[in-house]
């Protein structure tokens, strides 16, 4: 295998990674006014992703480190194209941050409430705006001879990216609220999990209509057969939190959402920006990519960090693996 070809994978493995990581935090976040019955619950809910968030946050920014050295050209057109939009979800991811820092610093309620809103917006528009993102990767966009983007940010706003937009942000919600019901104690629990087969509901519909419209529109035989395996754990996980199963729930959202971004980079390969306008225009893994040197320097560092990272995280997880509930909180307070 060529190294830009394996490189594209990795970095739609890193991509995976991210969507499913961060993909439970922001389903935390936008559950906040739905589990989040008073301060108590809000603190559990936080609490569920408060040693990891950032964390797992850090895969975005290796995926696109990994992006500027491996695909330079990728990267300028799809970071000067979608500018505005990358720009609105960087701004939220930097006011959910804060948020998550800045809420227990002082004792009001209405200090509370606005840092929670702030957690709530800042989870909600990255998750809509990463499926937009991609959706509009996958069908193209007017691209000049220089692979230049050459539509508005209101060209990305279009039925095929928006019914994007909302299938991430029901993924990302239900997982979130899966993971809730695996992390927590009590009522909470509960609650969690009644919401998590009702959101699940509507996302296994939202999502086979996404995924049947990219299969028949930008599909090719590898996307389908991710399709329909994210569509079968999609369904499966739902089935396993209403049995209560939150451990086989939560593995299988994961699934989902790592299937689902394989079938879209699967209907990209061998392009990595197709344009809309003139298929001469399209980035592909070839005329997109570095010289074949950096890419093998880029090659041994991956062999030997990726390990050491995954080690770290693991073992993060593992430390904080307890369970969450009110009686903590409330042990805590005194």
């Amino acid at each position: 295998m060529d190294l830009n070809i394996l490189w594209f994978w990795i970095i739609a493995a890193l991509f995976i990674g991210y969507f499913v990581l961060d993909g439970f935090d922001f389903g935390v976040g936008m559950s906040l006014p739905f589990l989040g019955k008073d301060d108590v619950d809000r603190r559990v809910l936080i609490n569920t992703i408060g040693p990891v968030w950032d964390l797992n946050e850090t895969w975005l920014i290796v995926a696109g480190a990994a992006l500027f050295a491996a695909f330079p050209e990728w990267y300028a057109t799809l970071f000067s194209g979608f500018y505005l939009a990358l720009l609105v979800i960087l701004l939220a991811l930097i006011a959910r941050g804060v948020s998550f820092e800045y809420r227990h610093q002082r004792p009001e309620s209405r200090w509370k409430r606005s840092f929670d809103w702030m957690i709530i917006i800042g989870s909600a528009v990255p998750a809509l705006l990463w499926g937009v993102a991609f959706a509009n990767i996958v069908q193209g966009v007017p691209l000049d001879a220089d692979f230049n983007y050459t539509g508005s940010f209101f060209d990305l706003l279009n039925p095929y990216a928006l019914l994007g937009g909302v299938t991430t942000l029901l993924l990302f919600f239900t997982h979130g609220v899966v993971f809730v019901a695996l992390k927590t104690d009590g009522d909470i629990r509960h609650r969690a999990r009644a919401l998590a087969t009702k959101a699940g509901i509507i996302t296994i519909v939202v999502a086979a209509v996404f995924l049947v419209w990219t299969t028949f529109a930008f599909g090719t035989v590898a996307s389908a057969i991710f399709s329909a395996v994210a569509a079968v754990v999609l369904i499966s996980a739902v089935i396993a939190n209403a049995r209560g199963a939150e451990g086989w729930a939560f593995t299988f959202m994961a699934l989902t959402i790592a299937f689902a971004v394989l079938s879209l980079f699967a209907s990209l390969f061998p392009d990595v920006m197709p344009a809309s306008n003139d298929p001469a225009n399209s980035l592909t893994v070839e005329n997109a990519s570095s010289t074949p040197y950096t890419l093998q320097v880029m090659s041994w560092t991956a062999l030997i960090a990726m390990p050491v990272i995954l080690l770290y995280q693991g073992w993060t997880y593992w430390i904080f693996r307890k369970r969450v509930s009110r009686a903590n909180i409330e042990v805590s307070a005194h």
